[in-house]
């Protein structure tokens, strides 16, 4: 069931927002060459502590999960997708990183994603960044009134596609509110005109994620949790919270 939030809801909402935006804003200001994926979580530890926020991530434990989530932000270095645990991985010179993180305050769920590289960035991750915030654009871009969930997923696939990326299969963005996922599932490519027709009050996580080498394909660690490339190549992850308004797209977690 899609909870519809109210306008004084969605302001609630946009303070959980602005700590995830914070939290985020401050890792990357802390990643630098020999820094470890744990000294970012601390740093995005520190953040939500400050504000009184609690983490939507830590010990989180889907049904897939052997073992709850251990960390505040999901750090995903090069060929990671998504979910990447933080560890002792001390970042090095060209490392492409994606950093997604959550908060929850007042009762109410933040959620987004960056993508950015550490020292001498490489052109084809730059442009895989950039495509992957393109994505992220042209679907806030159709998240109003009238459309429909499916003008979201094919907003967001025909970008990544157009530029020659793979979109892993099966996984997308999806509604958020009390908790960090609640109905419904937005995916990442698709025919527009179908699914649920969108309204004033939905609340959407939209994140593409794409894979530099073009194919789908995807592998999960054995930590459980970490999906990387099957083919080696490096991926990105954008992520904004988003509320549908009369007014157009609200991004929630903007800085």
């Amino acid at each position: 069931m899609v909870e519809l939030k109210t306008d004084r809801e969605i302001d609630e909402m946009r303070a959980a927002g602005r700590v995830v935006a914070r939290a985020l804003a401050a890792v990357r200001e802390a990643a630098r060459v020999g820094v470890s994926l744990l000294d970012l979580d601390r740093v995005a530890r520190g953040v939500l502590r400050e504000a009184g926020a609690t983490s939507p991530f830590l010990g989180y434990r889907p049904q897939f999960a052997p073992v709850p989530f251990p960390g505040v932000v999901c750090a995903s270095v090069n060929d990671a997708i998504v979910h990447g645990i933080p560890d002792g991985y001390r970042l090095r010179d060209g490392d492409l990183v994606s950093m997604d993180c959550g908060a929850k305050l007042g009762g109410w769920v933040g959620d987004a994603a960056v993508s950015f590289t550490v020292g001498r960035a490489r052109p084809a991750d730059l442009r895989l960044i950039e495509t992957s915030e393109a994505a992220l654009a042209a679907g806030i871009a159709a998240a109003v009134p009238g459309n429909r969930i499916g003008d979201i997923a094919h907003a967001v696939g025909t970008v990544c596609r157009a530029a020659g990326y793979g979109v892993p299969d099966g996984f997308g963005g999806h509604g958020v509110g009390r908790s960090m996922h609640e109905d419904p599932g937005v995916p990442n490519e698709g025919p527009p005109g179908r699914g649920m027709k969108l309204r004033p009050g939905v609340v959407l996580a939209i994140e593409p994620m794409l894979i530099a080498g073009g194919t789908d394909d995807y592998r999960c660690d054995g930590d459980g949790w970490t999906l990387r490339t099957v083919d080696g190549s490096r991926a990105a992850h954008s992520e904004h919270t988003v509320a549908i308004t009369a007014a157009g797209p609200r991004i929630l977690t903007a800085p």
